[in-house]
């Protein structure tokens, strides 16, 4: 059970939004505020309970930003939709008093970080991580600075908070590779989705010798069996992800977007919506790894028929943990506002935890989620046990659920 659930009902649109503190550590929880049509509360809860289990996930001791609990925030509308912006502002007003106390909150699927900033400020609202700023140790300002700094980072033409969530994402699949004894240069890859996570997982795995063999977006599948060209595909690319289709070479194919699960490939990355790979898609998968770029990207049953085939799934409150945990590094001073400093980091953290995940995974017989889960819970435990928690309350204890 949550610890808050909130409905929220747009009294101009009828518009429905919502927000799931998943459980509060250290007095805050943080999770990423999206934006998509049909978006529903179980969703909602389903992320926000994810967030819980990803913050303690690359955790090492001697940090000085020790994990939040989880939350989510969610709107069903239409990130194209005209009234969206309008939409956002009123949610996040209504939204403030959690905003300003308990829940840190940041881009998601359809919600980019610069849009939600500016319509923050417009409505005469903090910062849209404000409440964890107060657990800073050299204080906001400070925070703020490194903040400001690191969000001005460009490299190679897209700018450093778009490629740490993707970067991560990418060692996740290279350590997986890594795992099943497959070489990189030998490796094949299919990203579906082309925004910030899926844009920047095409880049460093094609850095790395993968071959990108597909991306999927808004309009449809893009396929070449010797390799897209990543690196123009990303530049073009609008504020939703989809490709300009006028840069495209011989030897590139445009395809249904859907054809993107079967393609010939050894990993595949949907790094879009949640519940994309259902029970039913499992017998066009031919990748022998997926790795969950996006939150909630394979349902339970289909996951565990993956798991049957041998195919091994790297859970997205793993692979997709970059982005959280780097911003919140950068805010309390754990790595330097650089792209230095957020790669070598990263890379240095999310594959010795995915070995670890996956070793563990194979010697109790468990699915690389139950292991992943339990590494998580372990950490959790211990830093319960370690640091006062301000008055805060385990998950589901005086849980409550309210209509807005």
């Amino acid at each position: 059970m949550s610890y808050l659930e909130i409905t929220w009902t747009d009294d101009e649109t009828g518009i429905r939004g919502y927000v799931v503190i998943d459980r509060l550590s250290r007095g805050v929880a943080g999770g990423g505020l999206r934006m998509r049509k049909g978006v529903t509360l179980d969703e909602v809860r389903d992320l926000a309970r994810g967030m819980t289990l990803k913050d303690p996930v690359l955790w090492r001791e001697g940090d000085r930003y020790v994990p939040f609990g989880g939350a989510k925030g969610g709107i069903d509308c239409d990130p194209y939709d005209p009234r969206a912006r309008e939409v956002l502002g009123r949610w996040a007003r209504a939204m403030k008093p959690l905003l300003d106390t308990c829940f840190a909150t940041g881009e998601d699927f359809g919600v980019r970080q610069d849009v939600l900033d500016e319509v923050l400020e417009q409505n005469g609202l903090e910062p849209s991580a404000h409440a964890g700023y107060a657990l800073v140790p050299d204080g906001e300002a400070a925070a703020k600075h490194r903040e400001h700094v690191a969000w001005n980072v460009d490299v190679d033409g897209v700018p450093l908070p778009e490629l740490v969530g993707g970067y991560g994402v990418a060692e996740a699949a290279l350590a997986a590779l890594e795992h099943r004894g497959i070489p990189a240069a030998e490796a094949r890859a299919v990203v579906q989705g082309f925004g910030s996570m899926g844009g920047a997982a095409a880049r460093y795995l094609a850095r790395a010798g993968v071959r990108v063999v597909g991306i999927a977006d808004r309009a449809g599948l893009l396929h070449n069996p010797d390799g897209l060209d990543v690196e123009t595909l990303l530049l073009t690319r609008d504020a939703f992800g989809v490709m300009d289709r006028a840069t495209l070479r011989p030897g590139d194919v445009e395809l249904p977007r859907e054809d993107w699960l079967a393609l010939d490939a050894d990993v595949l990355v949907p790094a879009a919506m949640s519940y994309v790979i259902t029970a039913d898609d499992v017998d066009r998968i031919r990748a022998s790894i997926v790795v969950e770029a996006a939150n909630v990207a394979t349902l339970v049953d289909a996951e565990e028929e993956l798991r049957r085939r041998g195919t091994v799934v790297v859970p997205d409150f793993v692979a997709n943990c970059g982005t959280n945990q780097w911003w919140w590094w950068v805010v309390f001073g754990d790595v330097e506002p650089t792209a230095e400093s957020a790669f070598t980091t990263l890379s240095s953290r999310m594959r010795p935890v995915v070995h670890r995940i996956l070793e563990r995974a194979d010697a109790e017989g468990v699915s690389p989620r139950t292991a992943a889960t339990e590494v998580s819970h372990d950490i959790r435990a211990a830093l319960d046990a370690r640091y006062p928690r301000l008055a805060d309350l385990p998950a589901g204890a005086g849980a409550a659920t309210m209509e807005a």
